[in-house]
């Protein structure tokens, strides 16, 4: 059993969103003193323990293992820096001088080979870490070839093939890139300018290194997802050791699921709740509840997550690595919500004849999708565009389709009735909101596929967004509740009645 144990409240929290220590804030007496013997500087550097180091790094290893685990994308990209920013200046003009200078030792009269060599040693040691395990007479001639001091010995007596020693280089990187990289290479053949063709020869290669570390990642992929959860929950284990208190956000967070779930509500509470984000508990509350199960706890926590504001409650420690990744979901459910309310209003007023053509509505979709980009901070902007381009398009429809088209009274009902689901309590958007939340909350219980079998009314529009949203949502939950089980259960055991804990205190 995972050692979870329970602190003092985290109301002072001297940890980050990641669970590194926080460099604590100087005392009252300290800034007294600061103060009164002159002005303090802008800023103090931050100076970081070894533990906080080792910390720092175990917590980015897990990470990146958990990424590779749970999004199937992943893969190192090409490093881009913004064009215009200080950086990328800076970057740009150290890079072009190192260049420069290559430049000037080579047009010495004799040439001065000594930076050359340190960049062909340096090729040296891409090339070899490029090789699989297997071609060990590969790595022996490349050894041999780019043997550095020889290389230098041939530069001091003039002995230096120049051409041969730049096509073995082009001919190994042609043999070890991938075939994206082909035509990169080969355009390096055709540079007859050395500068120009080393400095060609390292972007490639740095090109093959960013290929061969997403080919390592695609191929230990597999390994990874069968051992990660032990992993994971190793490297948790070894941070709550190191901080006690780790687990005090995923305790409040539990404590509230857990309460959502026992507080008996009134029989409106579907309407009201829905509107407030909060998703109604999953048995029902009896004259005498039984304390709610772990599983249960945790599917009203994961859907809280993604169905209700928090505002400037602080997230669960177990989730933070997907925090980014919840938080997209949560937009994302939030615009489908919009979506399918305006499909829905816009059907009732085609008669159903329009919406059987799979183009028209996936017309409007592309209008209603590119039109609330911005609802989160314009919704009455957002809909009034909408209003007026979806009641045109219908209207037009109606027109081509040879069917009587929307009188002024009907489209101005149209353009009405689409503007008022800007307002959170707008009952349409509540009715898609409440079938929405039922959906996910089907998911969990009941799985996906027997989920799809049974989609709620009024969303077949957006079933593809959803249902791909929603297989994301569970495979990431149910990879959280393997990894953390054993820490929520022994959670749960202290905020739930005594008496009853054991039989929550089992792993899931």
């Amino acid at each position: 059993m995972p050692k979870a144990k329970k602190t003092k409240s985290k109301n002072d929290s001297s940890e980050s969103e990641n669970g590194v220590p926080k460099p604590k804030a100087p005392s009252k007496n300290q800034d007294d003193k600061t103060s009164s013997e002159g002005p303090s500087p802008v800023s103090q550097p931050v100076v970081l323990s070894t533990e906080d180091i080792e910390t720092a790094n175990e917590v980015s290893k897990l990470s990146i293992a958990h990424e590779i685990v749970v999004n199937q994308d992943f893969a190192v990209q090409e490093n881009d820096l913004a064009g215009n920013s200080l950086e990328s200046k800076f970057v740009e003009t150290m890079y072009n001088a190192f260049w420069d200078h290559l430049k000037d030792q080579l047009s010495h009269n004799p040439p001065d080979f000594s930076c050359a060599l340190e960049l062909i040693n340096n090729i040296k040691q891409i090339l070899v870490s490029l090789l699989l395990p297997r071609q060990n007479h590969l790595k022996i001639e490349i050894e041999e070839v780019l043997d550095v001091d020889l290389l230098k010995q041939e530069t001091e007596h003039g002995a230096l093939n120049v051409p041969h020693l730049s096509n073995y280089i082009l001919n190994l990187m042609a043999l070890l890139c991938a075939p994206v990289r082909d035509e990169a290479v080969q355009k390096l053949e055709n540079i007859k300018d050395p500068v120009e063709l080393l400095r060609g020869i390292f972007h490639v290669l740095s090109l093959m290194k960013m290929d061969m570390m997403n080919y390592t990642i695609k191929s230990i992929r597999p390994y990874l997802q069968e051992h990660s959860i032990q992993y994971e929950r190793a490297k948790f284990q070894e941070l709550l050791d190191k901080q006690p208190n780790l687990l005090d956000c995923t305790t409040k967070w539990m404590t509230r699921a857990a309460t959502d779930i026992s507080t008996p509500l009134p029989r409106t509470s579907v309407s009201s709740s829905s509107s407030s984000g909060t998703i109604s508990s999953f048995p029902s509350p009896k004259t005498d509840p039984e304390p709610p199960s772990l599983t249960t706890v945790l599917y009203q926590g994961y859907l809280n997550l993604v169905l209700r504001d928090h505002g400037n409650e602080e997230f669960p420690e177990t989730l933070l690595m997907d925090k980014a990744r919840l938080q997209n979901m949560k937009s994302r459910l939030r615009h489908l919500t919009i979506l399918a309310s305006v499909l829905l209003v816009a059907r009732s007023f085609s008669c159903g004849v329009l919406f059987s053509s799979p183009e028209f509505v996936d017309k409007l979709k592309c209008i209603t999708k590119a039109l609330t980009e911005e609802f989160s901070s314009k919704p009455e902007e957002s809909m009034l565009s909408v209003s007026e381009k979806v009641s045109q398009e219908i209207h037009q429809g109606l027109k081509n389709t040879g069917l009587t088209a929307l009188s002024s009274e009907n489209r101005a009902s149209l353009v009405g009735q689409l503007r008022n689901i800007a307002k959170k309590e707008n009952c349409i958007r509540t009715i898609i909101e409440q079938r929405i939340h039922l959906f996910l909350k089907c998911c969990l219980i009941r799985g996906m596929q027997e989920s799809l079998l049974d989609f709620p009314g009024g969303l077949l529009f957006i079933e593809p967004e959803l249902a791909e949203l929603g297989w994301k949502f569970v495979n990431l939950m149910h990879h959280n509740q393997h990894v953390f089980g054993p820490f929520y259960a022994e959670i749960l055991k202290n905020i739930i009645s005594p008496p009853n804990a054991e039989e929550n205190e089992k792993p899931i």
